[in-house]
């Protein structure tokens, strides 16, 4: 595994050492034009945030822009006392809490807030992202990962949208998950994860670089992917397309140095045509939350794990001996009603097999209800039946 070693990027001298100097270190993270490498480079060259910031204008006219001003000192105060009244908290970039591995990236983010509790620098996390409109075996599969991994005294860490990354967090909400936001820190973005991201706060936290109360737009969610992959050691991919958000963070943490991990898929799988490529291209091949811990290094956990022979195996059938664990997805998805239910139980199919018992727990819906949809799929030639009372979707559907 290729480890970035955690860099200090800040000089210990620039660090605010007051409120006032937190407002100067956020007014220069929300300047405009002023990204992370910008910001970097000038509290290199210039000592301190408040000393940029006096610069700014003169720096902004060299380069050829006008009328120059800077993210205002009131701003920057209301930002700080919603957030402290929201109980988040701003870390700057070479703080003492500020995540180590964070830190080492190419681009770390100036400043995070957070809302929860931080894992300690000794805690081992463990990224874990896929596809939003999942199959029901690809977030059985998410939520069996990241449960083992919890039970291992590992954190997860994903982005709290809705397929796999809700499924990793309903998993380790129990024994730890962070979840990386795109959006401020207080805006639940899908809003249906906001019972879900209750959960998280009791163990984990939200981390998110963005200002209180922004609501994300597609081109921050790029952004939030690089701190995904940034705060751990590797990444692991459960379902992704071949061009999918999954895949450009799994590049971004090869690029970061991470140990890239994917789960198998079934090939006639679009959903999982992406891992089965990482696969193919050297990551490194995931059944359970063992196959994990080797990947790391990580040490030998105090009680065992599952295996790909426990509790879930990845063929489809749940095993006789040790059933899977229902998964409620109530949080994590919308409730499928009257015609829409067919659809999301399809959304749910893949080639892969999966049991009619399975997909009653995870739409947690009456068994009438769906076995009923499930049947009107059949006539429609949607759903193909299998021994066991196993269904996919057809080939080529």
């Amino acid at each position: 595994m290729n480890t970035l070693a955690p860099a200090l990027p800040i000089p210990r001298a620039a660090l605010p050492r007051s409120d006032s100097g937190l407002v100067d270190w956020l007014r220069l993270t929300r300047s405009h034009r002023v990204g992370p490498s910008t910001f970097l480079r000038l509290i290199a060259e210039y000592g301190s945030a408040s000393a940029v910031i006096g610069a700014l204008p003169r720096i902004a006219a060299e380069a050829g822009a006008r009328d120059y001003a800077p993210f205002t000192r009131d701003a920057a105060l209301r930002e700080l006392d919603a957030g402290r009244r929201l109980g988040a908290r701003p870390i700057p970039l070479g703080a003492p809490d500020y995540p180590a591995l964070l830190a080492g990236i190419p681009d770390p983010p100036p400043l995070i807030w957070v809302r929860g509790t931080l894992p300690g620098p000794m805690l081992t996390c463990v990224g874990m992202v896929g596809a939003r409109n999942a199959s029901a075996l690809g977030m059985r599969t998410a939520e069996y990962l990241a449960r083992g991994l919890g039970e291992a005294g590992l954190r997860t860490v994903s982005g709290l949208a809705r397929g796999i990354d809700a499924a990793v967090h309903k998993g380790s909400a129990g024994t730890g998950t962070t979840a990386v936001l795109a959006g401020g820190v207080d805006v639940i973005y899908p809003a249906e994860n906001a019972a879900l991201t209750q959960e998280i706060l009791g163990t984990g936290c939200l981390i998110s670089e963005a200002p209180i109360g922004l609501r994300p737009v597609a081109r921050h969610f790029p952004r939030r992917n690089r701190i995904i992959s940034g705060l751990a050691p590797g990444l692991v991919v459960v379902e992704g397309a071949a061009k999918s958000g999954s895949l450009i963070t799994a590049r971004t943490a090869a690029d970061q140095g991470r140990e890239v991990m994917a789960v198998p898929g079934h090939p006639f799988d679009a959903r999982a045509a992406g891992c089965n490529m990482l696969i193919r291209d050297g990551a490194t091949l995931v059944r359970s939350a063992e196959d994990i811990l080797q990947a790391l290094a990580c040490p030998a956990p105090t009680r065992p794990v599952p295996t790909a022979q426990g509790e879930l195996p990845l063929s489809a059938a749940p095993s006789r001996a040790r059933p899977a664990p229902p998964i409620d997805t109530r949080d994590n998805t919308p409730t499928p009603r009257g015609r829409e239910l067919p659809a999301a139980i399809f959304n749910l199919l893949g080639p892969a097999p999966i049991s009619e018992d399975a997909l009653i727990r995870q739409l947690a819906q009456p068994p009438s209800e769906v076995l009923a949809a499930l049947a009107a799929l059949d006539l429609e030639g949607r759903v193909l039946r299998h021994p066991g009372g196993l269904v996919s979707t057809p080939p080529g559907a």
